[in-house]
């Protein structure tokens, strides 16, 4: 298999992960988790949002749940935040919808994952639709400077 960028930066900085794959497109994470046999709990998308002005931040957050965008903004220290529209993600990440990963992004975004991250595996987009890496939110740490915050809505 293709190493993508996400496996290399984990890689670079001595990090283990286990890459699981699947067919089929990009389908929503919580099938994602089902087609892999793995809990939706430990399984993570990455939502990538716009600020004022036009600074951009990246949450990662349980597959099932919906982003709070209050908590996000409060969590990022802006007023407010909006989604980035889908159509400015591969221009500005150099990721398409449904293989985005927090890792390997062709700039560095300041980075969120929900609390429950530090709860036990990660598993998240491997940076390509089809490949999923699971490791900790320790290892995801010592690659990028990630934050854990509430994030969800309740």
């Amino acid at each position: 298999m293709e190493k993508t960028n996400a496996m290399r930066i984990l890689e670079r900085t001595g990090e283990s992960y286990t890459v699981h794959t699947y067919e089929g497109g990009a389908l929503s994470g919580t099938e994602v988790a089902k087609v892999l046999g793995q809990d939706p709990a430990r399984a993570f998308k990455t939502l990538v949002t716009v600020g004022s002005p036009r600074k951009y931040y990246v949450f990662v957050i349980p597959v099932g749940a919906e982003l709070d965008l209050k908590k996000a903004a409060k969590a990022a220290g802006e007023k407010s935040i909006e989604m980035l529209p889908q159509k400015e993600l591969f221009p500005l990440t150099g990721y398409v919808h449904g293989g985005c990963s927090p890792l390997g992004m062709k700039k560095l975004f300041p980075t969120f994952f929900h609390e429950t991250a530090k709860d036990g595996p990660v598993m998240m987009s491997g940076g390509k639709v089809g490949v999923q890496i699971e490791t900790t939110f320790e290892a995801i740490k010592r690659a990028i400077p990630a934050k854990l915050a509430d994030l969800i809505r309740a």
